[in-house]
């Protein structure tokens, strides 16, 4: 029975799919695999190469740290072990294609996925979170966005969902009750976003021309500085944070956010 050693720098997942793609062709043969994960030091090394040899197994590798392929080649001209390094040639092609040095960081693929993966669940979460939506699980939300009209929740939101961030936001309506599980969200991660009345009453004349919205409860000066006292007072009550976005970009406030919450986890 053949015994092939699958040797990875994480989780090993590529190089056992490749391994066993090629044994599929000999159907009628005998096989054992044995996959040894997070292999990261010397030592490591040499102890899976000397187990290959007393077992007279082959080893498969796909280890990105040049030293590491180095001393996997040595220990194994050494023990007469024969080794096959998958991820070598390729880098070494790749390189001298694109005249790139390679990072060599372990795990880096899966890390990728596992951002990609993240990224799509938290855009997802952010659609169905918008405007007050789906408010019972709010508690899931890494960050809260709440705000009167036209103070960029929306596409803020957004922005942070694609970098990764589970957001939500819910509008400040007087005389609109807010969702119970807002108030229980802690309240570091929820941020009033406010903008300076001469700004929103510019905003909302507009938007007040392009659709069925009555200007005067709407883009009233009078209306506007209500609203914003109104969420004062929510933000002094259930001490939220407040972001200033009067002319400022969306990439501008969502980084403000990234660092109020970074220096908030840095001190817990």
């Amino acid at each position: 029975m053949l015994t092939v050693f699958v040797v990875s720098d994480a989780t090993g997942a590529t190089a056992d799919r490749v391994v066993r793609s090629a044994l599929a062709q000999f159907q009628q043969a005998a096989f054992e695999i044995v996959r040894h994960k997070q292999v990261r030091s010397g030592e490591q090394v040499r102890a899976i190469v000397q187990r290959a040899a007393d077992r007279k197994a082959v080893v498969v590798h796909t280890l990105v740290s040049a030293e590491l392929r180095q001393l996997m080649l040595d220990e194994a001209r050494t023990r007469a072990v024969d080794a096959l390094d998958l991820m070598g040639p390729l880098l070494e092609r790749f390189a001298a294609y694109l005249k790139l040095s390679p990072e060599g960081k372990p795990g880096l693929l899966e890390q990728l996925a596992e951002a990609r993966s993240r990224q799509i669940e938290a855009v997802e979460f952010a659609f169905h979170h918008d405007d007050g939506q789906n408010a019972e699980d709010l508690l899931r939300a890494e960050v809260v966005l709440v705000g009167v009209s036209r103070t960029m929740k929306t596409p803020t939101m957004l922005y942070l969902a694609y970098r990764g961030w589970f957001a939500a936001n819910v509008p400040i309506v007087p005389g609109l009750p807010l969702p119970d599980n807002l108030l229980a969200v802690p309240p570091h991660r929820v941020f009033c976003l406010r903008a300076a009345p001469s700004r929103l009453l510019e905003l909302r004349r507009t938007r007040a021309k392009m659709g069925a919205i009555p200007e005067q409860s709407y883009a009233s000066p009078q209306q506007i500085s209500h609203e914003l006292l109104y969420a004062d007072r929510l933000c002094e009550e259930h001490g939220w944070q407040t972001v200033d976005v009067t002319g400022r970009s969306v990439e501008e406030v969502s980084r403000e956010i990234i660092a109020l919450l970074g220096e908030r986890a840095a001190t817990e």
